[in-house]
């Protein structure tokens, strides 16, 4: 007989699993922006995009082939456009970064757990799940990121600009994609429960979730590249240096296995709770480049900030666990 294991051991292990993994993607995507290969700095992100999207399709095509899928009937167009509003939304987010300040876009996207809410009331029709305590603590979080980052010194080039209206037009369309993304993976849960009436609980796998997603916006990321030149600009890039062949081929995998754990968060739980675990990792991540460099120290407003996010998440936990109330999302 199987046994089951608790929610609480799993959100354990899903926060465990994203941490782990995007903190060391993070290192890695450092290295590759930053790190000369042949005399030359990579510059086709586009080009990576498409390399990290196809590497997570296949390992999760590998993983369904091993494990199975979930033999239900799978509302691939809906997970479909979740993935391309996804790919989109970074699209969206980087194209805006030629038009505004650095902190303009910076506190655009720190707000991006509200549209993740807002339209999983609208799309996801979640409004009776959500309570109190989880409006607080999207609030606190995001009030807490917007501090950290403003905290932080603006670099030279990264801002000082003024803001035109079709930048500020990009990042309020990368937020709202952010958000359909968040209320298109709720929908799927219900389409799947509507596909499948017959079957309780029916939901699709972690990995189904993951190849459709990453299929669709692998396809999207070679569109714009195509648009851009950046697949020839990419090529021609592998062939200079094998040293980056292979660093990209470890950030593509560490991404991969960042993202079995987040589609397991999204399968398990929901956008939000996903939203609030990458959001933190972020934070995380910035603070472990302080000991990686330690020339880049925090003032006391970025500890402010953080200090504002480890007692929102704390103090969620602390509710939920006291509260004797089981969470719907």
């Amino acid at each position: 007989m199987a046994v089951a294991i608790p929610q609480q051991l799993k959100l354990i292990i899903a926060i465990a699993g994203i941490f782990g993994s995007f903190s060391y993607f993070a290192v890695l995507q450092e290295d590759l922006f930053k790190k000369s290969y042949a005399g030359e700095k990579f510059k086709a992100t586009f080009f990576m995009m498409v390399a990290e999207r196809g590497v997570n399709a296949a390992v999760a095509l590998v993983f369904i082939m091993i494990f199975g899928g979930s033999g239900l009937k799978i509302p691939v167009w809906d997970i479909s456009v979740s993935g391309t509003s996804q790919m989109l939304a970074m699209a969206a987010s980087n194209e805006a970064l030629r038009y505004v300040s650095y902190p303009t876009q910076v506190l655009g996207k720190s707000c991006k757990m509200v549209p993740v809410m807002l339209f999983g009331i609208l799309i996801g029709g979640k409004w009776k799940d959500y309570g109190l305590s989880d409006y607080l603590q999207v609030a606190i979080v995001t009030a807490g990121v917007v501090v950290f980052n403003f905290g932080a010194p603006v670099k030279p080039g990264k801002g000082g600009g003024s803001d035109s209206a079709y930048g500020l037009a990009l990042i309020a369309g990368s937020l709202a994609l952010d958000g359909l993304t968040g209320g298109l993976q709720d929908r799927v849960k219900k389409q799947t429960k509507a596909l499948n009436a017959d079957k309780k609980d029916a939901r699709p796998t972690p990995f189904e979730s993951m190849l459709y997603t990453n299929l669709s916006g692998a396809i999207v990321a070679v569109v714009f590249c195509a648009l851009t030149g950046q697949i020839q600009e990419g090529l021609a890039f592998c062939q200079k240096s094998q040293e980056f062949v292979w660093a990209l081929g470890a950030f593509s995998l560490c991404s991969a296995m960042g993202q079995c754990f987040i589609y397991f968060t999204i399968t398990e739980f929901s956008p939000l709770i996903l939203a609030t675990v990458t959001t933190t990792r972020k934070i995380f991540s910035t603070v472990y480049s302080v000991f990686r460099y330690p020339g880049n120290s925090l003032n006391e407003m970025q500890w402010v900030g953080c200090i504002m996010v480890f007692v929102a998440i704390i103090g969620e936990m602390v509710v939920s666990q006291f509260s004797g109330k089981k969470k719907k999302h």
